[in-house]
């Protein structure tokens, strides 16, 4: 039998198609955070129907309302390559902002919401829109971050942090109201998981993309119309978004009005992503 010769070009073949996993490994990481926390959420899952340990429903709620946020906070942060925000910034305002946020919200609301009134949600809306924007605020004032992106990340992040926590307090609620009903608990966590990009997230980044980019091509502070009407529609979209889920509408008009504010929230979010980004290749703007 006569051998087969050795073609190197094989070689470099291979070597190319290993290049290429590579990039696509860490070009693509938010694919890989969404899978590995699927997975992680249906082990804990399936362990607790296995052993039917309660010990792991706490495993199984972080899980549950940390996978979309942090996931999408890794999709955002990988649109941006330019910004040149060190992870641990955009971790610290998911982590600290989303935390902030959450107290300062709930003692507020505690002090001032009586009822889900208009003027109630009106208040609430005003509260926590205002409440996610204390870190990136002190980001804004103190951390040397000049660029949109850099807001659009901490806005994003401050947002999905505080839906991640608002998450787990549903969760939480869901399993007691239920006497520990799974079925029920995986069902608010879908929910709300799902539509946290479209809620929280994307309108503190909206704010903050504004904010941002008033300072950078226009040299102006925090209290200007632009900002403060980004607010006002943030604020706006906040309430629509709890008339919808809170009061007793009939389904599919619920339904109809949670898909167009979510549908704007994202489009007005997209905007100024694309508005970051053209930004970032203006040096001249930055620097």
């Amino acid at each position: 039998m006569k051998a087969r010769p050795f073609d190197v070009t094989l070689i470099f073949a291979d070597m190319n198609y290993l290049k290429n996993i590579k990039i696509y490994l860490t070009t693509y990481r938010w694919i890989w955070v969404l899978i590995g926390g699927l997975g992680l959420f249906l082990g804990a899952e399936q362990l607790i129907k296995l052993t039917h340990g309660t010990n792991f429903l706490p495993l199984l709620v972080v899980l549950g309302a940390f996978i979309m946020p942090v996931t999408f906070v890794v999709f955002i942060y990988e649109r941006l390559p330019l910004a040149n925000i060190n992870i641990r910034w955009v971790l610290a305002s998911f982590f600290v902002g989303g935390i902030i946020g959450l107290l300062m919200a709930g003692m507020l609301e505690y002090a001032t919401v009586s009822s889900l009134s208009p003027s109630g949600l009106l208040t609430v809306g005003v509260i926590e829109e205002a409440a996610k924007l204390i870190f990136p605020m002190m980001l804004f004032w103190g951390g040397g971050f000049r660029a949109e992106a850099n807001g659009v990340l901490f806005g994003v992040a401050a947002g999905m942090g505080f839906a991640a926590l608002e998450t787990m307090g549903y969760g939480v609620v869901s399993l007691i109201q239920s006497q520990g009903d799974i079925n029920l608990l995986e069902q608010v966590l879908l929910f709300r998981g799902l539509l946290s990009p479209a809620g929280h997230a994307a309108w503190t980044g909206i704010v903050c993309a504004i904010l941002w980019r008033q300072r950078v091509e226009y040299n102006r502070g925090p209290l200007n119309l632009a900002v403060i009407g980004a607010f006002i529609l943030a604020v706006g979209l906040h309430i629509v978004w709890d008339i919808a889920s809170g009061l007793n509408l009939p389904v599919v008009w619920a339904a109809i009005v949670l898909l167009a504010v979510a549908v704007l929230s994202l489009l007005l979010l997209i905007r100024a992503i694309r508005h970051a980004r053209y930004q970032l290749r203006r040096k001249d703007l930055l620097f």
